[in-house]
């Protein structure tokens, strides 16, 4: 469990640094955008490796059982998760009705598996995922962050829907092979 934790705290490191602004100026001053954004990539991807091989080898401890209802709403909540998640780097309307597509489709994706997940290991991953998209949804609106007010045509927000729709279907199936846990139950 020690290496899961030690995982996540690399991973949320740079995130979570990326929110004081003023000490991010200071080190992108200090060695430059590129080099700021190097060193965010290198900590954030030795974290994510570290949190698979962390989770792979954590014990199972059995917390909770999962709730029934979950694996109905498993499926949904990821399709929803899966275009919110696209949709913040993509032309589209959804940044009219969020300022965080991505950070909602965090929380989603979190809160889904967290339904049908009840093992020590898989809720320390799911709920700082969940608290660090909470957080950032906080701090980014206390720097002002606003929704787009410009409308782009319907087309955009078509081919997001099916980008994200078939995105969580093909991971979906491929979910047992990436993750080793297959997606699709019964």
């Amino acid at each position: 469990m020690t290496l899961l934790i030690i995982g996540l705290v690399l991973f949320f490191l740079p995130h979570v640094f990326a929110t004081f602004r003023p000490a991010r100026a200071a080190v992108i001053e200090r060695v430059g955008e590129n080099g700021y954004k190097g060193l965010f990539s290198i900590f954030a991807l030795v974290g994510l490796g570290v949190i698979v091989w962390g989770k792979a080898t954590a014990p199972f401890i059995h917390v909770y059982p999962p709730v029934v209802i979950g694996y109905k709403l498993i499926a949904p909540l990821m399709v929803v998760s899966f275009i919110l998640i696209a949709g913040a780097n993509m032309k589209t309307n959804i940044k009219r009705v969020t300022r965080h597509p991505m950070l909602w489709g965090v929380t989603l994706w979190a809160l889904a598996h967290l339904l049908v997940n009840g093992d020590l290991a898989s809720m320390l991953i799911f709920l700082t995922f969940l608290a660090y998209s909470l957080y950032d949804m906080v701090v980014a609106n206390m720097r002002g962050v606003t929704k787009a007010t410009e409308a782009v045509a319907i087309k955009y927000d078509i081919i997001l829907v099916a980008a994200g729709t078939i995105s969580a279907v093909v991971f979906a199936f491929a979910h047992r092979w990436l993750i080793g846990v297959p997606a699709i139950v019964g």
